[in-house]
This record gives structure tokens, C-alpha cells and sequence, in this order.
């Protein structure tokens, strides 16, 4: 049974990175894409330790070790944010959207039903909070790490047509 959690958890994750560039947001002020130019990282920092810290470290550690492996709950630990993470594997607005609306919601509204254990935070953070957040979190990035998920953000967006 753990080995087929496990098969279930890679494959949501291999969908999720598969689906990254077709996800589509309206009613949001990030169908701009990207981020605002007017992000402060600062704030993102304070963000994060107020809002994110609990779950994913306060160093963007990650919630354990073994972070690909559902817990006994059947539910995947928060992920690192830091480069041993898979965040900068995904671009800029799937990051949003997954922040905005929470992991269930986000791949429900790309027709795949995923339990998990990432809330949406759109209730209780404004879109430029959630940025600011994002931006905390490339900020500790390499320049490589960082270039690599800008493309992937540019893929996103030319999916988009923007």
C-alpha cells in the first residue's frame, strides 16, 4: 500500500509540473503574470515567517526530509523552498495560484483531484502579500536556480499568449 501512496504522490507531482504552463487564472490581478515590479522582499520575509514557516522551515527547509514521501496521513509534506525543493521548478504563476487558492483547488481547476495539505491563503493575503511572499522566497536562490525558473515563468506565459 506505502509503495502505491508513493506511485500516486510522484505521479501528482509529475502531472502538477506537466500542467504548469497551461494554467489559466481569472478574476485575479495576477492574470498580469508575474510579478509586480513593486515587490518587497522584506515584507515577503516577515510573510513567510508569519504564514509559511510553520509548514515549509523556517529556513525553506521543508517540512521533513523525506518530503516526497505522503505521510501517514496519506498527504505529502510541505516541500522545501529552498534549491533541494522543486519550487523553482515551476514558473511564476502556477507558484501564485497555488499560494492564492491552495494545492486541492489549483489541480481541481486543471481536472485532477489531489488531496493535499496546502491551504489557500487568498482569503487572508492580498495578490501583491502573496508576490511579496514569492519574491522572499527567489530571493535566497542562486543566480542559476533563479534563471532557470524565469524561463519557466516565460514558458508559462507564452502557453498564456501574453
Amino acid at each position: 500500500m506505502n509503495r502505491l501512496l508513493k506511485g500516486a504522490a510522484a505521479l501528482g507531482c509529475g502531472v502538477l509540473l506537466a500542467g504548469a504552463a497551461a494554467w489559466v487564472v481569472s478574476g485575479s490581478s495576477a492574470r498580469s503574470f508575474g510579478q509586480p515590479e513593486d515587490v518587497d522582499i522584506a515584507a515577503g520575509a516577515t510573510l513567510y515567517a508569519e504564514n509559511c514557516a510553520s509548514c515549509h522551515g523556517a529556513n525553506l527547509e521543508g517540512q521533513t526530509e523525506d518530503w516526497r514521501s505522503p505521510g501517514e496521513d496519506g498527504l505529502l509534506p510541505a516541500p522545501p523552498h529552498d534549491e533541494s525543493g522543486h519550487t523553482w521548478h515551476h514558473g511564476d504563476m502556477l507558484l501564485f495560484t497555488y499560494t492564492q487558492l491552495g494545492g486541492a483547488e489549483t489541480l481541481a481547476r486543471q481536472g485532477m483531484e489531489f488531496e493535499s495539505g496546502m491551504p489557500g491563503f487568498g482569503d487572508g493575503l492580498s495578490d501583491q502579500e502573496i508576490w511579496n511572499i514569492i519574491a522572499f522566497i527567489k530571493s535566497i536562490w542562486s543566480d542559476r536556480i533563479r534563471e532557470i525558473q524565469s524561463v519557466r515563468t516565460e514558458a508559462e506565459r507564452r502557453q498564456q499568449g501574453n
